[in-house]
């Protein structure tokens, strides 16, 4: 399911809202993209608005080799990869055997139901 923002949402953190947070304040968006306004986070990075930002979503992923971000001084881009952790991944494969083993066993526990079936 792909989320989409409301006129609300999309430009939430503009210009303006970059100028009012202090200098040495930081970024960090693991949300959407859209949500922050991208040609006013470059120059509030550019101009020394804020310290720095750092985000693992784009308006186009994988991110541009052109972008001005990754020129951007003090930013920092990473892959969309916020979850994975050890725990996390340890917890994904335990219940993948889980439901595999229940499901060889004529037992799934886990099921997915459509709601237009129920």
């Amino acid at each position: 399911m792909h989320l989409q923002l409301s006129d609300r949402t999309r430009g939430l953190i503009g210009a303006d809202e970059l100028k009012r947070m202090r200098r040495t304040a930081y970024l960090v968006n693991t949300s959407r993209a859209a949500i922050v306004d991208q040609i006013a986070l470059v120059q509030a990075l550019r101009e020394g608005w804020i310290a720095g930002a750092g985000s693992d979503v784009f308006a186009h992923e994988p991110l541009r080799a052109d972008d001005p971000l990754r020129t951007a001084p003090n930013f920092l881009g990473l892959p969309h990869l916020g979850y994975v952790t050890r725990r996390n991944y340890e917890g994904y494969f335990r219940e993948a055997v889980e439901d595999i083993a229940a499901y060889l066993a004529g037992s799934p526990f886990r099921t997915l139901v459509d709601p237009a079936t129920a």
